[in-house]
């Protein structure tokens, strides 16, 4: 439904998108992440056609976005970023603005309207200013608009950005039931989104895709993806740290102390090695073990390991 080649786009000397290409599905959410200034929203402008590329190309639902526009832009629904509006309509009268200009009139216009308005949860605010609106209601009547002609694509800049978590758990619930028949781009900085909404993820740095794949795909990544952590009563943590260093499987092995207790974590040296969890309960079998657990991979430290200045251009093999 969406497909991106080579796009790139430079304002004078600066290039804020630098030739990325990927592809959205039917039935696909794509988390697109990226540090403030990585050209997340430059990029989501290009795609909807609201503003040209330096080159590279845009398809919608086999539409080229510059060769035969308007099909392409039938197809998209857009929420942009910060969620703009007319502020002197009534949401009544902007969602009815928004429903004529997407050609919808008669039965099927009060039909969207009234569709819209109760996805997003706006029956009690209909009759107000846009401008009187807080910052959720404010959010909620802009992704209305977004999906008052029920768009194959949604294109979503930071949609739950400035609401609370109710509204927040709502609209991600939206979009994961949206997502099962739309191509979805959804645009956030709060990586707990990702595994609450995405079915994959890219993340954007300085204009580059430097990763993209599931999320499950992306914690791997992680240093703590397989790592082990385990509590122990009644022992020295440098007993420990020496005992479990030794592994085959060990990379290092962090311990922190309180009172008669020792909290360890051994981190693998293959990410995600399975051997790992084994080989500790072994090597700590007739120890006061409390609790013992795997974990996961972190999004957030893959996110760092990779966007932070001093690892530009490091990108993620997946």
């Amino acid at each position: 439904m969406i497909k991106v080649a080579n796009l790139t786009k430079t304002f004078g000397t600066k290039r804020a998108v630098d030739g990325i290409s990927f592809t959205v599905e039917r039935g696909e959410v794509l988390g697109f992440l990226g540090p403030n200034g990585a050209g997340k929203s430059t990029s989501m402008r290009m795609i909807t056609g609201f503003i040209p590329p330096t080159s590279g190309t845009v398809t919608i639902g086999g539409h080229d976005m510059l060769e035969n526009p308007i099909p392409a832009k039938k197809l998209i629904g857009y929420l942009p970023e910060n969620a703009p509006a007319y502020t002197d309509m009534t949401v009544q009268g902007f969602l009815d603005f928004a429903a004529a200009i997407r050609g919808l009139h008669g039965d099927a216009k009060r039909a969207a309207i009234q569709r819209a308005v109760e996805l997003c949860f706006l029956q009690g605010v209909l009759h107000q200013n846009v401008e009187t609106l807080s910052k959720g209601y404010r959010h909620r009547t802009c992704f209305a608009q977004s999906i008052i002609h029920d768009p194959e694509v949604l294109i979503l800049d930071e949609p739950t950005d400035g609401l609370d978590p109710n509204q927040k758990h709502e609209i991600r619930q939206l979009i994961r039931r949206m997502g099962a028949t739309k191509a979805i781009i959804f645009s956030t900085h709060i990586l707990e989104e990702v595994d609450a909404v995405c079915s994959r993820a890219i993340i954007i740095d300085r204009g580059r895709i430097v990763a993209n794949g599931t999320p499950k795909e992306l914690r791997a990544k992680s240093e703590w993806a397989g790592a082990v952590t385990l509590r122990i009563q009644g022992m020295a943590a440098a007993a420990v740290a020496e005992k479990l260093n030794q592994l085959r499987g060990a990379r290092k092995v962090t311990t922190a102390t309180e009172g008669d207790r020792v909290t360890v974590t051994v981190f693998p040296r293959v990410a995600g090695d399975g051997d790992l969890t084994r080989e500790v309960m072994e090597a700590t079998n007739g120890w006061q073990v409390e609790d013992l657990r795997t974990e996961e991979g972190r999004l957030d430290e893959v996110f760092r390991s990779i966007t932070l200045p001093d690892t530009a251009g490091k990108e993620a093999k997946l």
